[in-house]
């Protein structure tokens, strides 16, 4: 696999001869140029002379680079990779890409948040984008889904307003990337249908630890069609290998000032050190005959099918093994669109998906700068394009021949597909009906799955929830919409719209009652989604002093990384510590410059007999104290353990045993000196395997 540094210097080597880093600098038109620190002048100090062409060339390029931004999901982060499928889904689709085990597919995979601007933050709380464009056999086919299933409306006329309220308020354009503020809660306590997407987006699933842990879905309930034209209703889920984890929301709020690239560093770093990210793509399945077999409409976008109803089915895996090489190229050029399918997949009457059907191609319209974006090379297929359009902004291709439809002049070409070749045919479905401004009746439950997400959550995801809603709500500036709000709240759960009206100050609702939709699924819980068990890149935190335990840190250290965890040295200053041997240790990072909300676990290794140097360091204690009191592991070896007991002050009252291996509630412990043993390793990577420990008890600051 080699290093990072072989991998891109193979990068480098392997770019075309033509590329523009390759040679000397050049114009537009090719022609060298020996100078470009000053424009061309007559005389040291008298004005710039306009036939310079190189400098109105350069500041032509300048003043023009930007592009409109997307209006929603601006910010985001791409990566190249591969699909392959695990056997033949010829039963329910046609789709040649879903066929053969053997095949790989190329794929880039956009991820980005959806509020706030290209400058904003990534760990703010939002839905995340989720878009997969697969390069297949038969033509380029867009996956464009969320990390949540369901969105916030119900039909695409709605979307201009629901943007509308939860973008900045336009008299002053604040909050950037946020959500709590009075205009989207006035909208959301006017318009009930958004209650379930509010609900995933006050839950943890709002701010994901990794795009790498986080699920993605199609949201909207599709269309298989074998080769037999039968169609089969398909829900598309994206599950990622390590597992779903998710931020606290004080560690998303820090980390906007640590690091606001937390995300797209994450991501790029993984790939790089090659540790490529994996989902596993999964359908639920619904034959046609059983589309109002469930209490709800398939069609509804505002809606899930429960897995504990259709379960879940995998049918491929999805690697992510390449960066891009330049962002905006790739990244920021790249061109989703729902209405992008293939043979085989097909669409529904989901009065939402048939708006982003034509929505997504009218912005690239503008956003890119004509009709021509496909050809982009993030965008182009890999199946053969014969068209009859020409012409338009930034065509690159050169057309030769006649441009229309029927022909003789070019010898009928391009020409209709053959009766049996695999072209698109659209899904055979008698439609009828009144030209109505109406909402079917089967749309108008609005209550009953927010109370289901609700009541499947564990305990401590129900308190995050309400101290989600009392933080924006406690944003909102009109007491009536924060009173209107509790109201929608007591249709869902009683308890939780009381625990919400205390935080904020309005009164509990009148004889509010628990929810009405008891049923509960387990699978919506992040506790029954923690994946393969491992703790591959993981990033653990030792803290380290001048008399530090070297061996013990090199051989703990080394065992971590063999289980694929990321491991740096803190101390109080760059550089190096001196070990109790005497030799010099290298510093990773100073702890002024990072913090714990960048870390996973953290890991406080011995020294000298007695209280270590870290247990008086403020920077060290604070570190320490935030990892604990956000539920992460926390490991400490020999007199490590001193620094727990500086903290029992705040609070900290565990177990650590005498000379052997302690779990409690993530918190590992061994006072023996010299090497950690393989017992305390395992302990620990256990504690890191189940990510947060929410059952200990708090500290107190």
């Amino acid at each position: 696999m080699g290093s990072p540094a072989d991998r891109k210097q193979q990068q480098r080597e392997s770019f075309h001869a033509d590329d523009p880093a390759g040679g000397p600098l050049t114009t537009d038109q090719g022609v060298e140029v020996d100078h470009t620190d000053d424009s061309l002048a007559a005389g040291e100090r008298g004005p710039t002379l306009m036939e310079d062409f190189h400098f109105r060339e350069k500041l032509t390029h300048f003043d023009h680079e930007r592009i409109p931004e997307r209006v929603v999901h601006a910010r985001g982060a791409g990566a190249y990779g591969y699909f392959e499928p695990y056997e033949s889904c010829a039963e329910f689709t046609r789709a040649a890409f879903l066929q053969d085990p053997a095949v790989q597919t190329p794929v880039f995979v956009r991820f980005s948040t959806v509020q706030g601007p290209r400058g904003s933050a990534d760990t703010v709380r939002d839905v995340r984008g989720f878009a997969t464009k697969f390069y297949t056999s038969e033509g380029n086919y867009d996956l464009v889904g969320n990390n949540f299933p369901v969105f916030f409306i119900q039909d695409g006329i709605k979307f201009p307003d629901f943007v509308h309220a939860v973008k900045p308020e336009p008299h002053n354009d604040i909050p950037t990337g946020a959500s709590a503020h009075d205009t989207l809660w006035d909208f959301v306590s006017l318009q009930p249908e958004t209650l379930h997407a509010i609900m995933w987006l006050m839950s943890d699933r709002a701010i994901p630890r990794s795009y790498r842990m986080m699920q993605g879905f199609g949201v909207h309930t599709f269309r298989f069609v074998n080769a037999d034209g039968r169609g089969t209703f398909v829900k598309f889920h994206w599950k990622p290998k390590l597992g779903v984890h998710s931020l606290v929301w004080d560690e998303a709020q820090e980390c906007q000032g640590r690091d606001p690239d937390f995300n797209r560093r994450d991501l790029w770093d993984a790939i790089e050190a090659g540790e490529y990210p994996e989902w596993e793509l999964g359908v639920q399945l619904v034959p046609e005959e059983d589309e109002f077999a469930f209490d709800f409409d398939l069609l509804d976008a505002t809606k899930i099918i429960p897995e504990e109803q259709v379960p879940v089915r995998p049918i491929g895996r999805m690697v992510l093994n390449r960066n891009p090489e330049n962002f905006f190229a790739e990244t920021e050029q790249v061109a989703f669109h729902t209405g992008n399918v293939v043979p085989g997949i097909d669409f529904t009457n989901d009065p939402l998906l048939q708006a982003r059907n034509f929505s997504y191609l009218d912005t690239q319209l503008i956003r890119l700068g004509g009709p021509n974006f496909a050809q982009i090379p993030v965008n182009r297929p890999v199946a053969p394009v014969r068209t009859n359009q020409r012409d338009g902004y930034h065509q690159s291709a050169i057309h030769r021949g006649t441009n229309y439809f029927p022909n003789s002049l070019g010898g009928g070409c391009p020409a209709h597909a053959g009766v049996d070749a695999n072209a698109y045919t659209h899904y055979a479905e008698r439609v009828d009906g009144a030209k109505i401004r109406k909402r079917s009746e089967s749309f108008k439950d609005h209550y009953s799955q927010p109370a289901m997400f609700f009541h499947s959550m564990a305990d401590w995801e129900k308190q995050h929830i309400v101290a989600a809603f009392r933080f924006e709500l406690g944003k909102v500036d009109a007491m009536t919409v924060r009173a209107r709000t509790v109201e929608q709240l007591a249709k869902v759960d009683g308890g939780l719209a009381s625990e919400v009206a205390r935080g904020i100050g309005v009164p509990e609702p009148d004889g509010a009652e628990p929810g009405t939709y008891k049923l509960a699924s387990p699978a919506l819980s992040i506790e029954s989604l923690r994946g393969d068990g491992s703790i591959r890149t993981r990033q653990i935190a030792v803290l380290v002093t001048d008399g530090v335990d070297a061996e013990q840190v090199a051989s703990v250290r080394e065992a971590l990384a063999a289980e694929g965890a990321i491991v740096e040295a803190l101390a109080p200053t760059d550089g190096t510590v001196t070990g109790t041997d005497g030799a010099s240790y290298t510093v990773d990072r100073a702890l002024p410059t990072v913090a714990s909300v960048l870390y996973d676990a953290v890991l406080l290794p011995g020294g000298p007999d007695g209280t270590p140097p870290a247990a008086t360091d403020p920077d060290a204690l604070r570190f320490v104290r935030d990892a604990y009191r956000h539920g992460k592991p926390v490991g400490a070896l020999g007199s490590g353990v001193g620094v727990l007991s500086a903290l029992e002050p705040d609070g900290l009252r565990l177990s650590t045993g005498s000379g052997h291996t302690v779990s409690d509630r993530g918190v590992v412990t061994d006072t023996s000196p010299g090497t950690a043993d393989t017992e305390f390793v395992r302990a620990f990577v256990d504690a890191m395997a189940a990510h947060r420990h929410w059952d200990r008890p708090p500290v107190r600051h």
